[in-house]
Order: C-alpha cells, then sequence, then structure tokens
C-alpha cells in the first residue's frame, strides 16, 4: 500500500483516549464462551466460568481482562495514528502480555489508559507495543495489559529492532501436560462478540485482501484456549491462583482447527507452554506465572 509512514517521535508516547467499560456477568460468561469454556459441561469447575448459578460459585476466567482495551481496535483499524500510516488489513496480533493484579469481580466499571510504549523495525514490519494499565472505581490496577501488534510490510524505517522473548521457551524435556482442544468453525464469530471486531476475522473478502486465505481466529481467542488449559492443569481451574500470561502469536491458527497444547510446570512458579495448530507452533515464547495452593 502507497502512502505508508512510521514516525517514531510522533507515534512513541501516544496516549489513545482513556477506554471506560462496564461489563456485567452476561460479559463474563460471553467471554468464556468465546475462548471454548466449558470443555465439560457436567464438570461444576469449567461450567462455573460460564454459568452464574454455578454450585461452586461464577467467576471470571482470569484472561478476561484482555477484552477492556479491545476498543482501541477501532483506532487501529483506521490504520492513521500520529506517525503512522498503513493497511489496517495489514495488522495482526504480534504478542500479549496480561498481568492480573487483583481477583476480578463479575461485574464492574473499569478505566483503561492506553499509552504506546515503543515502536520496533522487525525487517518484514512495524512492531507496535501499546501499555494498558486497567483501572477498579476505587483506583486500584485491577490489570496490566501489554498489546504489541504487527504491521506486514512496514519494516525496514531504520528503528531499532526491540527485545527478544527466547528467555520465554521451554526446558528441554518432555511436557509434563499435554491438553488437546479443538475449536468451533464458528468460534471467531462467537469471540468477535467480546469486541474485536477487526472484519479480518469474520468477513472471506477481508482476510484475502489481508492476505490470507480464509478467516482467521482471533490471537487472543486462541491465548484463552491456552490459558484454560493450563488454568485447569496447573491450578485446579482456581482463577486467584493465575497472576500473569505472556506468548507470542507466531502463526495463524483458523477457526475449527485443533489447538495442542504442551505445559512444562517448573518449582517457581513458572508454567512454560506452546500451543501448536496443523502442527505448527502458534504461539511460542509462552508462560505463565501461578501463585501456591
Amino acid at each position: 500500500m502507497t502512502g505508508q509512514t512510521v514516525d517514531p517521535a510522533q507515534i512513541v508516547g501516544y496516549e489513545y483516549e482513556p477506554i471506560i467499560v462496564e461489563y456485567s456477568e452476561r460479559d463474563v460468561s460471553l467471554y468464556a464462551l468465546g475462548v471454548g469454556a466449558p470443555a465439560d459441561w457436567l464438570d461444576q469447575d469449567e461450567l462455573k466460568f460460564v454459568y452464574e448459578n454455578s454450585s461452586t460459585g461464577f467467576v471470571a476466567l482470569p484472561t478476561f481482562p484482555v477484552i477492556f482495551p479491545t476498543r482501541m481496535i477501532h483506532t487501529l483499524l483506521s490504520g492513521e495514528l500520529p506517525g503512522l500510516r498503513f493497511n489496517p488489513m495489514m495488522l495482526v496480533h504480534g504478542e500479549q502480555y496480561l498481568a492480573v493484579d487483583h481477583p476480578l469481580p463479575v461485574r464492574g466499571r473499569v478505566t483503561c489508559r492506553p499509552r504506546v510504549s515503543a515502536i520496533y523495525d522487525k525487517g518484514s514490519g512495524a512492531l507496535l507495543v501499546t501499555d494498558v494499565p486497567c483501572y477498579a472505581e476505587d483506583g486500584r490496577q485491577i490489570a496490566f495489559n501489554q498489546s504489541s501488534m504487527f504491521i506486514r510490510g512496514l519494516g525496514g524505517f531504520g528503528g531499532e529492532r526491540g527485545p527478544s522473548s527466547e528467555g520465554s521457551a521451554p526446558p528441554d524435556r518432555a511436557p509434563d501436560v499435554v491438553h488437546s482442544e479443538a475449536t468451533l468453525d464458528r468460534q471467531a464469530l462467537i469471540y468477535r462478540l467480546s469486541g474485536d471486531v477487526n472484519p479480518l476475522h469474520a468477513d472471506p473478502m477481508m482476510a484475502a485482501f489481508g492476505g490470507f486465505d480464509r478467516r482467521i481466529l482471533h490471537g487472543l481467542c486462541t491465548f484463552g484456549f491456552a490459558a484454560r488449559a493450563v488454568l485447569k492443569h496447573f491450578c485446579a481451574n482456581d482463577a486467584v491462583r493465575f497472576k500473569s500470561i505472556r506468548a507470542r502469536f507466531s502463526k495463524p491458527v483458523f477457526p475449527g482447527d485443533r489447538l495442542v497444547t504442551e505445559m512444562w510446570g517448573e518449582d517457581d512458579g513458572r508454567v512454560y507452554f506452546r500451543t501448536s495448530a496443523r502442527g505448527e507452533v502458534v504461539l511460542s515464547s509462552a508462560v505463565v506465572e501461578i501463585a501456591p495452593a
């Protein structure tokens, strides 16, 4: 696309408009359904993420805060920010970090304050990094997101390459647990109801415009599937123990793909993982921090 430009001096430090999110039990359930919960409708420890009258108590999945800043997508889909102009169909999610600072209520009002913290030159594209602290009504930071968006074809502007995530590689041994779960053909259409309306995930024509031969699944949907696997096998589905998660989106996932998540638990409370689909690694450099039981 002609007219694509990047000026790090203008874009770094850019502050989006504050995002105010009011959510309810319905939003908590809809997000959980969007990331595949419950895998077993008869398991009360999984049903509690989608059913407000669960006998074990209704709770939000710990990755629910990733949807708080999704309104940013409207700004990004304009293809124009200060010092940055690009084809929005060349935008894909590169990496995501989430820290959960406090247990999440199942309804509430949250204010997020997104700020562009960096832009890196990856050669084949630009990586736009946005920090998003999210605050409860009492002023406490309840969660922190860091979203790294990869803009294909926008590299080569002479910027810094940025840090490596190789420190999150799994241990050199067989995984402790392997979890396999299929996505639905309509998974992206369910997940987008939580706020990520990028047409790349819904419209085959727009996916083709972005260089894909079919619709792709939201990276954060795959992220949620993998997080649920770690939550189940290493936290006994106790959301309070889940403290943070980081992953790189290495390859696209297509609705209907089966996701295979390999996990390695360490004594320091870290769980390294990688997720594959169609024999390819789709989530890499991935780690969860959990609290002791």
